[in-house]
């Protein structure tokens, strides 16, 4: 059965949208149609997505625009850091789009987020879900060495799946990606996320939650897949709650130090929570 969601239409998300409309931000809330947009923005917190609005990438499951990306914004970093002081944020998560069409893929581009929002707000910590810089190290380093509290890179699904789901993914890239990230700096949480709903068995998903482990993932996320149009990746299954507490429980016995997973749970959706779990 597909699930309800909370209405947007309450005072909260037009006082959110009218601040970021004002900054020239945008949020992964908003473009990627994020069914917890409700819940999100009544608590006053959003995952702020930056380098455009627009993906080198055409992902089917995703309902992010895609096509050739507008030239960074120079002052996006500071006005990142001057929402989240406005928004009293005590941690923050920052996404972007696929920029391919960058050298480094956007990673000096993060580092200089952080390094601003950390400036503005030095007691708010800071999370990033970051895309997979197509498996370049040296721009993970970029991110790594900028020091967030917390990187995300979601696997997004299981590896049977990905030709279909990732087209211009890598399974074993993104994989290697996390894995990196504790190689470069142990100290920074490692974390992923993946839907399910697309067509994977049980026995698939179990081996992408050991997949992960294996990567030095600390926290995973998983969440229902929904279909955002009519042109995008069918539903092909609605899971209960009950089974996604079987999940939650497999990741535990496997070894995650954190496991979120829910109908309506996303990667970064109380991310905050998740992370003083970890960190307590």
């Amino acid at each position: 059965m597909k699930p309800k969601v909370k209405s947007p239409l309450i005072p909260e998300v037009f006082q959110i949208k009218k601040l970021l409309r004002s900054l020239n931000l945008h949020t992964v809330c908003e473009e990627a149609n994020c069914p917890n947009i409700g819940d999100c923005f009544s608590r006053k917190t959003a995952t702020f997505m930056i380098m455009g609005d627009v993906c080198t990438r055409n992902c089917p499951y995703c309902n992010v625009n895609h096509g050739k990306p507008n030239p960074l914004d120079p002052n996006e970093p500071e006005n990142i850091a001057t929402a989240v002081k406005k928004l009293g944020l005590k941690h923050v998560v920052i996404t972007s789009v696929d920029r391919d069409d960058l050298p480094d893929g956007g990673a000096s581009h993060f580092a200089e987020v952080i390094k601003k929002v950390r400036e503005l707000n030095p007691n708010t910590t800071v999370e990033v879900l970051i895309p997979d810089f197509k498996g370049n190290l040296d721009a993970l380093k970029i991110v790594v060495e900028a020091n967030p509290d917390v990187i995300n890179h979601n696997i997004e699904t299981v590896k049977e799946l990905y030709r279909k789901v990732r087209p211009q993914g890598n399974y074993e890239r993104s994989l290697n990606i996390i894995k990196a990230v504790k190689k470069l700096n142990e100290n920074i949480v490692t974390k992923s996320g993946f839907m399910v709903g697309l067509g994977e068995t049980k026995e698939q998903i179990v081996q992408l939650l050991i997949d992960l482990k294996e990567s030095d993932c600390e926290v995973v996320t998983i969440g229902q897949y929904l279909q955002p149009s009519k042109n995008h990746l069918p539903v092909e299954k609605y899971y209960t709650e009950e089974e996604f507490k079987e999940f939650e429980s497999i990741g535990y016995r496997i070894g995650f130090k954190e496991v979120f997973s829910g109908i309506l749970v996303r990667s970064s959706f109380h991310a905050g929570e998740v992370f003083e779990k970890v960190k307590s």
